[in-house]
């Protein structure tokens, strides 16, 4: 009778060391995709306040490119009022859309190119978008590590009783793939 309440008492301390555990690396691995989102939003913040400089850099050199100006602005109005991942991500996409087609007009008129402040912005923005892209491919890896964690068994069962799911991965929107083209 000893034996048999002793190995149950080692079963029960095993299967609940198990789940503390496993329930532990569940909330861990959740924190740190939420990190990674953040980090992301961080790099999108910081595209969004060199934007309006560049806008204004920009202007000062040419007038007649109203409309791009307008979709750049509008643009980040929306990735402002963006709540959700999907729709900061959507809102993202749309936000370098317009830069790129800002970048094309700005090709387009050797004039900006010399202006120091253009460039300076210029080098900037460019290592935001390469902060931005790194920050994304963490974000999707967190994101897949986490998913894999609770997907797989016994791990599975306890996600689903503890309640996390999975997450969602960072995707580019629809058409996304394609340049943008600008014409004057």
């Amino acid at each position: 009778m000893n034996k048999i309440l002793l190995a149950v008492l080692i079963v029960v301390v095993v299967l609940g060391g198990y789940t503390w555990m496993t329930y532990n690396r569940m909330v861990t691995g959740s924190e740190t995709v939420d990190n990674a989102w953040a980090q992301v939003q961080t790099q999108y913040q910081r595209r969004l306040d060199l934007i309006p400089n560049l806008v204004e850099s920009v202007k000062g050199v040419m007038k007649q490119e109203q409309t791009i100006f307008n979709n750049l602005a509008e643009a980040r109005t929306r990735y402002a009022g963006a709540a959700t991942v999907n729709d900061k991500a959507q809102a993202a996409t749309q936000v370098e859309t317009a830069l790129s087609r800002l970048l094309v007009v700005m090709e387009n008129y050797p004039q900006l190119k010399s202006a120091e402040n253009v460039q300076t912005l210029m080098a900037q923005l460019e290592g935001t978008e390469n902060r931005i892209s790194v920050e994304r491919k963490r974000f999707n890896d967190t994101a897949k590590d986490f998913n894999v964690m609770i997907k797989r068994v016994p791990a599975k069962w306890l996600a689903s009783m503890f309640g996390f799911s999975e997450k969602k991965y960072f995707q580019a929107a629809g058409g996304a793939e394609n340049a943008p083209s600008v014409k004057f």
